[in-house]
């Protein structure tokens, strides 16, 4: 399974960027997809996900820095994922990694990451 990220960019600050996720291979059984960041000096944080967890339908979750402003999809048809960032600020500059966990055995595959810079 590899995963392909694209979509950042340069943007001014109160514009929008999707980024995309494509998942090349076949998960059989899905737990996770997920976008993750890495700012300059910080650590990766959870930035979106949607768990599914043995369910068909999964459930959305945002870090509290994004929510209102991100948004994460999957379009199945495609084997894409998304994350949709409008309004975004300066501190949304990062390297931004997708996610996709497996639930046989809890492996986490990883994007190359894609990187967005916010200009203020």
């Amino acid at each position: 399974v590899q995963l392909q990220a694209s979509g950042g960019g340069l943007v001014q600050a109160g514009g929008s960027l999707r980024l995309s996720c494509e998942v090349i291979g076949r998960i059989f059984n899905l737990n996770a997809m997920r976008w993750y960041r890495q700012a300059p000096g910080k650590e990766r944080e959870l930035v979106a996900e949607l768990v599914y967890g043995g369910s068909t339908t999964p459930s959305a979750n945002y870090a509290a820095s994004v929510k209102g402003r991100f948004t994460i999809s999957r379009y199945i048809a495609e084997n894409t994922m998304y994350l949709q960032m409008n309004s975004l600020k300066a501190e949304d500059t990062a390297v931004y990694y997708c996610n996709v966990q497996d639930r046989v055995d809890w492996k986490n595959y990883w994007g190359q990451g894609t990187l967005v810079t916010v200009s203020s």
